[in-house]
């Protein structure tokens, strides 16, 4: 009976977090969280961040355990990889063991021990935006189907995360809230509760906003290019400092 109240337990735990709103190295925290209950290794949160619309490739932002340095240097797309195939499928995925699967040669360190792994998409209002990536069961065992299930309901508590996360961020920011605002006013009638789930017109709608503030403000086109520039740049550092972080993590 203890096997099995210990992940109940442990999911009341990420429920509190999820209600108390702890914001700060939240998506580590999410990945940390997601291994304990596992009882797992290593964990990865992959998120759809980058890339054209109609092709999101996807990238790890947060990790719990070893992983190595050139992980968090990929962009992987629909159908690349692992990942890639639990996202083109939709389907959450077990593999008993790595080296004796048809993803052999897509293992890291097909050598070490740790090579049964399970994954599951994240969703958000029926939405994939992500992938978590569980590896190395603590007892040195092959993860099951209890495993699994575990993980897909685990997973639905970090697409609600997530979710949660985007929107503290827009209720944090007056110009994001003008502009949803504004959006509202010129598309009466239409909810934009749908907008909340999807980060890109969202971005859009942000962008949009920007561009019609500055131009209102009676900015030239060269100030409102050298304004975007200035966001490219301070997103560049931003990365570049994200890097740098999980370098020194990694090297710990």
């Amino acid at each position: 009976m203890a096997d099995v109240e210990t992940p109940l337990i442990k999911l009341q735990d990420l429920s509190n977090f999820l209600e108390n709103g702890n914001l700060n190295d939240s998506y580590a925290q999410l990945a940390e969280m997601t291994a304990k209950i596992l009882s797992a290794t290593n964990c990865s949160i992959m998120l759809l961040n980058d890339g054209e619309p109609d092709n999101l490739l996807m990238s790890v932002c947060a990790s719990y355990g070893p992983m190595p340095t050139e992980a968090y240097k990929e962009s992987i797309g629909k159908g690349e990889g692992i990942a890639g195939h639990v996202i083109a499928t939709g389907q959450a995925l077990l593999i008993d063991d790595i080296s004796q699967s048809k993803f052999a040669k897509l293992a890291r360190r097909a050598n070490e021990p740790g090579k049964s792994l399970i994954l599951s998409p994240i969703t958000i209002s029926g939405h994939i935006v992500g992938v978590v990536n569980v590896s190395g069961h603590l007892c040195e065992i092959a993860f099951s189907l209890v495993d699994l299930n575990l993980l897909k309901v685990v997973a639905l508590f970090i697409g609600k995360s997530i979710q949660t996360i985007q929107l503290q961020s827009i209720l944090n920011s007056r110009f994001a809230q003008l502009a949803l605002a504004r959006e509202a006013q010129n598309n009466i009638g239409a909810s934009l509760g749908n907008v909340f789930h999807n980060p890109d017109q969202v971005a859009k709608i942000f962008a949009k906003s920007f561009y019609k503030e500055m131009a209102r403000g009676g900015f030239s086109s060269n100030q409102i290019i050298g304004a975007a520039s200035e966001i490219i740049s301070q997103l560049s550092d931003n990365l570049q400092q994200h890097s740098k972080r999980m370098e020194r993590k990694l090297e710990k």
